[in-house]
């Protein structure tokens, strides 16, 4: 995915500020903070998006999850909660076309979000 921001992102071809990286995911803080604590978690392998996700590719997203955990008690943001945001499809709210988790913690989130 020649285009793809976070495949640049993945390739160093971008710089992050990384909170995460092992073989298979890439974690990283997002450059338009929604809360004190905002990062996103993504899989090294292009998936568009979790309309994607089959059989074959769908140990990914458990790996996300153990990740998003072990990185919520690092930074302390498990104590009183966050919130894990992916955003499907153009009509979802989806801007960038590679699957994406955003996590955002440090502060009280209000439930409709906005």
């Amino acid at each position: 995915m020649e285009e793809c921001i976070f495949c640049k992102i993945i390739k160093g071809e971008i710089p992050s500020k990384k909170v995460y990286e092992d073989d298979k995911v890439l974690a990283f803080y997002d450059i338009s903070p929604e809360a004190p604590t905002h990062f996103l978690v993504i899989p090294k392998e292009h998936i568009k998006s979790a309309n994607e996700v089959n059989e074959k590719n769908c140990e990914i997203v458990a790996h996300i999850f153990v990740v998003i955990n072990k990185i919520a008690r690092e930074l302390g943001i498990d104590k009183r909660g966050y919130r894990i945001v992916n955003n499907c499809g153009e009509d979802g709210g989806q801007t960038v076309g590679h699957m994406h988790f955003h996590v955002l913690g440090g502060r009280e989130l209000q439930w409709p979000p906005g």
